[in-house]
């Protein structure tokens, strides 16, 4: 088995049921910065009977990267809900509340608030003082 396959599946064995990861985590958290593709790559080269629960594992976006009109796109629908986790009306996992690790996706959280919130918290630390 490639080595690197062999650290992605242990990374995602890691990913805790109810929560989610990123293909660009866990290539960073296995070693490749940067090698999303090729996690993807290795999830979809598992056998049926692994026991790496892959579902688990979603595109940066917090979305099934698989094609809807595939099956397995249903099943890791299905699979994420069971264990707990939730979908937004446009199909998107809220990575902020259901990421692995929290604190990875805590920044990712607070750069889509925008700068206006960074602005108002400057302010209000200023008028503290």
């Amino acid at each position: 088995m490639n080595p690197f396959y062999h650290r992605i599946y242990k990374v995602v064995r890691h990913i805790p049921k109810g929560r989610v990861a990123t293909y660009g985590l866990v290539a960073r958290l296995a070693g490749r910065p940067g090698a999303a593709r090729t996690v993807g790559w290795a999830l979809s080269a598992l056998p049926d009977d692994s026991d790496v629960p892959w579902w688990r594992v979603l595109n940066a976006a917090g979305r099934i990267s698989l094609s809807g009109a595939d099956h397995n796109s249903v099943v890791q629908r299905a699979l994420l809900l069971r264990e707990g986790v939730k979908f937004a009306p446009g199909g998107a996992v809220n990575l902020a509340t259901f990421g692995w690790p929290a604190e990875a996706y805590d920044s990712v959280a607070a750069a889509r608030r925008g700068l206006a919130s960074s602005r108002k918290a400057r302010r209000l630390k200023r008028a503290r003082r």
